[in-house]
């Protein structure tokens, strides 16, 4: 056979086709500072990734169409919403390549990268990090590996401990480190400011629960007056309780169980922080006996001796039984008093005070009286009508035994002026403009001021 022929012979084989890899690019960011740009950290990564995957081309890769950015999350964790996406696409068979910049960006704890790394063999999705040259199926790749997210994990724990120091550095400063704002305040510049009208919420809280002893009653009159929280929702129990201990309030930063001077300014004065916590190391039972054992002066402010002189509350016990009585300031000071007949020297509250509110109870229903308290009201509602006023007043007589103590020397300060006792009885002024009061918060939907003891 000739030359020739022998090479017509010869078979001629076809090129072997390149196996077409699908390439992911990942990217990560820990915090999200600087993502608003046109170009950014993520941005960057990316495009030296496709760089690379395009450099390869020849060797089958091409890039997928979907992107896997996480922006503002840390490599701690695997709880990434694109990293979890990507780990869906690849359990799919979706991805043959997944390409980082850097390891780290995939993750800088060792052991979540043993799983990662276990989970792309068992689908073989190969593993590459374009600035680190190793490879995975080697012992050699695998130790390498091993090694550098080591070094990555140390230095996620370093960088993690200088935050906490510097964290706490700051606490120990007063300064205001971020999360939760709580309520009364707002951030400016990263510094709390009072917001004055919440700040009125937090000062009512700590001075109604100063007056009732009981995050519970407390509760009860905040809802009835209608404050609620930055949500819109009225406040509960739990909410007193964790806005009384809030120590932000009084001026100081807690960090890790310790106090510090705070460098914003307080809502509560130190005096009444006090009072309220010494009030709270109490238990609930003894502040709910303390309370119901002290029954407010009903009169205190308003009534008054023939002299002009106002009389004094005061109390004493006698076989476990609490007597209050009113005394005048000539009793008080030893004088005797004979010189003015008409003076009372002392008189049992009890008696006085029933003796008010029957007054109290005859003249609301008088037509004249609910005239003026009429004419008086509509001053600040046109729209209140003869009928609503009449309506409003007889609501008070019915719910007066239902009031706890504290709410009905409350309404008595609103009606009275004046009471003024003799030896001959008492002489009652009220308050036209207070009653006028009454009837307006009794005409709306509020209503706070006649709510009834659970």
């Amino acid at each position: 056979m000739s030359r020739r022929q022998g090479r017509a012979a010869e078979v001629v084989r076809p090129p072997t086709p390149i196996r077409r890899l699908r390439c992911a690019v990942y990217t990560r960011k820990s915090t999200d500072e600087g993502l608003d740009r046109e170009f950014n950290t993520l941005d960057a990564q990316r495009d030296a990734c496709e760089a690379y995957v395009l450099s390869q081309r020849a060797e089958g890769w091409t890039l997928v169409a979907d992107r896997y950015d996480d922006g503002g999350f840390s490599g701690g964790t695997l709880e990434r919403p694109a990293l979890q996406r990507l780990l869906r696409d690849i359990e799919q068979g979706r991805v043959d390549v997944v390409v980082v910049y850097k390891i780290d960006r995939l993750s800088r704890s060792l052991m979540d990268f043993s799983r990662l790394v276990e989970s792309f063999e068992a689908h073989g999705v190969t593993f590459v990090s374009i600035t680190q040259s190793f490879n995975t199926t080697t012992s050699m790749g695998r130790l390498t590996l091993n090694i550098l997210l080591s070094f990555a994990q140390f230095e996620r724990e370093v960088i993690g401990e200088r935050i906490r120091d510097k964290f706490a550095a700051s606490r120990a400063r007063g300064m205001w480190m971020g999360g939760h704002v709580p309520l009364g305040y707002e951030v400016r510049d990263r510094k709390l400011l009072v917001k004055e009208e919440e700040a009125t919420t937090i000062r009512r809280v700590f001075t109604t629960f100063l007056d009732t002893g009981s995050g519970t009653e407390t509760a009860r009159l905040l809802q009835a007056e209608g404050l609620t929280g930055r949500s819109g929702r009225l406040l509960d129990k739990g909410d007193v309780y964790k806005l009384l201990n809030n120590r932000t309030y009084v001026g100081e930063a807690a960090h890790k169980g310790k106090i510090y001077p705070g460098e914003h300014q307080p809502i509560i004065a130190r005096t009444l922080w006090d009072k309220v916590h010494a009030l709270l190391k109490e238990s609930p039972h003894t502040r709910g006996n303390g309370m119901r054992n002290q029954t407010p002066a009903l009169l205190k402010g308003v009534l008054f001796g023939a002299d002009g002189r106002a009389l004094s509350p005061t109390h004493t016990r006698r076989r476990g039984r609490l007597y209050r009585y009113y005394v005048s300031q000539a009793a008080l000071k030893g004088s005797n008093g004979a010189e003015d007949p008409a003076l009372v020297r002392r008189i049992s509250a009890a008696e006085i005070e029933a003796v008010v509110v029957g007054q109290i109870r005859a003249l609301l229903r008088q037509p004249e009286i609910i005239v003026g308290t009429w004419a008086a009201a509509r001053a600040g509602d046109p729209n209140l009508t003869e009928a609503e006023t009449r309506d409003a007043m007889r609501q008070i007589e019915p719910l007066w035994d239902e009031l706890f103590p504290a709410e009905q020397a409350r309404i008595v300060r609103m009606l009275v002026e004046r009471v003024t006792v003799s030896s001959t009885g008492a002489d009652l002024r009220l308050r036209v403009e207070g009653l006028a009061s009454l009837v307006r918060d009794l005409g709306t939907d509020r209503a706070p001021v006649l709510e009834a003891v659970e």
